[in-house]
């Protein structure tokens, strides 16, 4: 009774914090303490002595990672003489970007001491628009912000991108970020690039240092430097084939998810834009019926994605606090009611949609293209830390897994009968991923890229709660890990490289045919492995160790559990196979009702 009443409390005082987070999503300015920079260095002046973090404070094995030094080039010219230096010294280096975005071990150094990271905050500038040829020549470092905002200067579009525009060109097709179509090149960035520029390493005929200009069609070399990870050298310049502006139109569409696996290819293939937010616990998808219209249809719609906007940061802490009480004292019955009023939130807004500044009243919704595409308000910013974006790591906000890969059109609705499955079995098991505004489902198609996607696929994108403690399991936690297996390897899904736990890379190049043609360039460009770590070493095959075995890997994805250690036996989770897909090894609490009781008395 005393558990029971408490319960209740705590679900009757969410109520009134999500009242007043729904209140202040509607009257709030969008004003920002602008994210941290990722670059930290003890010895500023000299830029010496550093360390450097992601965009939510973390990498997968939550270790830190240093380098000697970090340059901020501003020109091709200063990095061509940057990597000439370290090259000729045999010093490692790394690319990082103003945002670091990308969650794995990408931008880390395997020399503490003598690395150096060469950072593209400063490689900023629109270098050439050619409105003819209608095309578009940046630096690296050039946000996806900026690009959108200068194509439609002149009247032109950058048709297929990711809806956050807080990354760098260079970041960007360097992990093969992307949009949602079937349509066209498809939906990922580095298709429509036509040009790149990369600076790599050289012997000391060639001064140590060597700019490479790769064309589409006339050097098949660019397909390695479209998804390139970072290990091929520094790219310098990026040019970009535009099309002329045009106008969107977007209608959300709720229904049951009882058909969702037989509709969601035909989806996908009758509309240019569209995409799916999935709630399985609530048996329910959101579809974005979004289409390419007439340049003079009515409407001056503007899609900034409620999510990707600034709030108090005291109210990212006190959802925060809310997730980690539920998850301490298993009340997966306050998680679903939670995720019921964010979605409910989200849908009355219409996620963020607006039309000539007014909140929508009724679909569909128009407007030009390069309002609609792409947002991340809580960018813009006053550096008062008052309000932030909800992942900033210098407030107890957002902090979370994300399980991201690409499904085969031939298997998807396999897969997601299977999470059905799970969801029948379980059916709270997925509100904690609700609480993050659900599955996100984006198409894909095939790329040349060689390390592009191999077939066009639907990608899946998960959200999900992480503990700050490393050793404290998740509220059903092998539901999601069966998913994550299920998922990537029943279905041989591709992870995205910008994303993901370690797990989901064990064995990953076996998966891409053009693989080998990948590491030929590699060798070309990079022979002495400069610009590789251990970490790329490790993802493209070339050495041991995606995985890390130890006392509770299993529970941060370092690892597949294999053993109870693995995972938390004495908090009562237990390395156990699937429910469903029986190869999968989960984390699964099994309950010792005593000692729960016990615990759950304690924290009271």
């Amino acid at each position: 009774n005393i558990i029971m009443h408490s319960t209740k409390l705590v679900m009757r005082e969410q109520v009134l914090k999500f009242t007043i987070f729904i209140f202040l999503f509607l009257i709030i300015p969008v004003i920002s303490s602008p994210p941290a920079d990722p670059i930290h260095c003890s010895d500023s002046n000299h830029n010496t002595n550093c360390t450097i973090t992601n965009a939510i404070g973390m990498f997968p094995d939550r270790s830190i990672c240093k380098a000697s030094e970090v340059i901020y080039p501003t020109s091709e010219d200063e990095l061509v003489s940057i990597v000439a230096l370290a090259s000729q010294r045999n010093r490692k280096m790394k690319v990082a970007t103003r945002y670091s975005h990308s969650i794995p071990k990408l931008v880390c150094l395997d020399d503490d001491y003598d690395g150096v990271l060469i950072s593209t905050k400063n490689l900023n500038r629109v270098l050439k628009i050619d409105v003819e040829a209608m095309t578009m020549t940046v630096q690296s470092g050039v946000t996806l912000r900026e690009i959108i905002n200068e194509a439609a200067k002149y009247e032109m579009a950058l048709p297929y991108t990711p809806y956050w525009w807080g990354l760098t060109i260079g970041g960007l097709i360097g992990t093969g970020a992307h949009g949602s179509t079937l349509w066209n090149k498809g939906s990922a960035v580095h298709e429509h690039v036509i040009h790149i520029t990369i600076v790599t390493p050289a012997d000391h005929q060639d001064g140590y240092a060597k700019v490479r200009n790769l064309t589409e069609f006339h050097d098949q070399e660019i397909n390695a430097a479209r998804v390139s990870l970072g290990v091929l050298g520094v790219i310098s310049q990026v040019t970009l084939k535009l099309e002329a502006m045009f106008k969107r139109s977007i209608t959300y569409l709720s229904k049951n998810d009882s058909n969702l696996g037989d509709e969601l290819i035909s989806f996908g293939k009758k509309h240019e834009f569209g995409d799916v937010l999935w709630y399985p616990s609530q048996q329910k998808a959101v579809y974005r019926v979004d289409d390419r219209v007439s340049i003079d249809t009515p409407g001056n719609g503007l899609y900034d994605f409620m999510p990707f906007r600034a709030l108090p940061s005291e109210i990212y802490e006190i959802i925060r606090s809310k997730e980690e009480y539920q998850e301490r004292l298993n009340i997966a019955e306050g998680k679903c009611h939670n995720a019921k009023l964010v979605t409910a939130t989200l849908a009355h807004l219409s996620y963020g949609l607006t039309n000539h500044g007014l909140p929508l009243f009724e679909y569909p919704i128009v407007g030009f293209h390069n309002r609609m595409q792409a947002s991340g308000a809580c960018l813009d910013s006053w550096d008062n830390h008052f309000t932030s974006c909800p992942w900033d790591s210098r407030i107890n906000g957002e902090f979370y897994h994300q399980t991201t890969f690409s499904i085969p059109l031939s298997s998807v609705t396999n897969f997601i009968e299977d999470v059905q499955q799970l969801v029948r079995l379980e059916p709270m098991a997925l509100c904690g991923l609700e609480l993050y505004n659900g599955i996100l489902m984006r198409y894909v198609t095939a790329s040349d890229a060689y390390l592009g996607k191999t077939e066009d696929a639907v990608d899946f994108d998960f959200t999900y709660y992480r503990s700050k403690d490393s050793l404290t399991p998740r509220l059903y936690e092998d539901i999601i890990e069966e998913i994550e297996q299920i998922g990537l390897f029943k279905y041989g899904g591709l992870p995205h490289w910008g994303k993901n736990r370690n797990l989901a890379f064990v064995r990953v190049i076996k998966k891409y045919n053009k693989a080998d043609k990948f590491l030929e360039v590699k060798d070309k460009y990079d022979p002495q492995g400069l610009f590789s770590s251990e970490w790329t070493d490790q993802i493209l095959g070339l050495k041991e160790g995606v995985t890390i075995l130890k006392d509770g890997c299993a529970l941060e994805g370092l690892c597949i559990c294999s053993q109870d250690i693995h995972c938390a036996p004495k908090k009562n989770y237990f390395c156990r196979p699937g429910r469903i897909y029986k190869e999968a090894r989960v984390c699964r609490q099994v309950e010792v009702q005593t000692n729960r009781k016990s615990d759950m008395r304690d924290e009271l």
